[in-house]
């Protein structure tokens, strides 16, 4: 009884156990790793991951497989800082940018529930159409310039004396848990992921939750463009592209923790800050840089292995 209960500890705590090994290896040893700006830092920067991570996973509960995220995230980045360049209320340029995802967002749940396109595909292609906008509206050219303190300041700001960033992250973190633990659409989400025929057959709405899953991932997406481009006061086609690897090495990676197997968001987000502890903490000791993509491309694989049929569920199906 005792081996089972330790088994069953480790395997819902163990890769979080390790986690916190690992933040407490660098505390000891990378040099001004606990110093109280580089801990701001690592937060600051784990809230753009987290973020982005959160709208791959609530696509993933409903077993679709979000590709696009980063490039909605650029495009998105790019229609708000053009109208910020050209001095558009604050605002209007927020909600710009999250049209730009309920868009995008709302065509990959078009193709994956209509057209029948396996979301692979249908990402991938929505992937490309929102690189192609972005480069066609800034022609290559990052915006960039010194914009209002109403728009820097949802990124660059404190309140209560918390970084803005923090509260954002806590926030779509809440509402992703909330939505897929303590609602009826949460709970309809999960059940479609889960065994979506099944669902079916039990009356519910399978597409629709398979939309909504895609569509929250566009509005995911968005957010964190806005905050991207407000905390850099610059826009660029290309400035969220190196985020995808890490999202879905910090949702994979998540599924090896907490609820074992599953997309699930407390495993998003510590998985998105201990990759940001990781690679701060690397940068800090010496480490080259290539060493980080090594790493992460170790940890993709590992937790692929961990979640297979998941992510073949999600990638093929139709």
């Amino acid at each position: 009884m005792e081996a089972s209960r330790l088994r069953d500890l480790i395997g819902h705590y163990g890769t979080a156990f390790a986690g916190l090994l690992l933040i407490g290896f660098f505390l000891l040893f990378a040099p001004n790793f606990a110093s109280t700006m580089n801990i701001i830092n690592v937060l600051k920067d784990t809230s753009f991951l987290a973020i982005l991570a959160l709208g791959f996973t609530l696509a993933f509960v409903v077993a679709e497989l979000d590709l696009s995220v980063a490039e909605i995230a650029s495009l998105a980045a790019v229609v708000c800082g053009w109208l910020v360049q050209q001095q558009y209320p604050p605002a209007a340029a927020v909600a710009a940018a999250l049209a730009v995802g309920v868009a995008l967002g709302s065509l990959n749940g078009f193709g994956v529930t209509v057209l029948r396109i396996p979301s692979l595909i249908m990402t991938l292609g929505t992937a490309a159409i929102a690189k192609g906008l972005a480069f066609m509206i800034t022609q290559g050219v990052a915006f960039v310039g010194r914009w209002p303190t109403g728009f820097t300041g949802l990124a660059r700001g404190y309140s209560f004396g918390i970084p803005n960033l923090v509260l954002w992250m806590a926030g779509a973190t809440l509402f992703a848990y909330g939505l897929v633990k303590w609602t009826k659409t949460g709970a309809h989400m999960t059940a479609t992921g889960e065994a979506d025929e099944a669902a079916r057959l039990a009356g519910i709405a399978t597409a629709r939750m398979k939309r909504i899953g895609l569509l929250l991932a566009g509005v995911m997406s968005a957010i964190m463009a806005v905050l991207l481009a407000a905390n850099l006061s610059s826009a660029a086609p290309n400035m969220a592209g190196d985020y995808l690897l890490y999202a879905i090495a910090a949702v994979l990676l998540g599924m090896t923790m907490f609820d074992p197997g599953k997309p699930n968001i407390p495993g998003t987000v510590f998985a998105a800050l201990v990759l940001k502890v990781l690679g701060n903490g690397l940068v800090l000791l010496g480490a080259p840089y290539y060493v980080q993509d090594i790493v992460l491309g170790a940890i993709i694989i590992g937790s692929v292995a961990f979640s297979a049929s998941a992510m073949k569920k999600a990638a093929f199906k139709v």
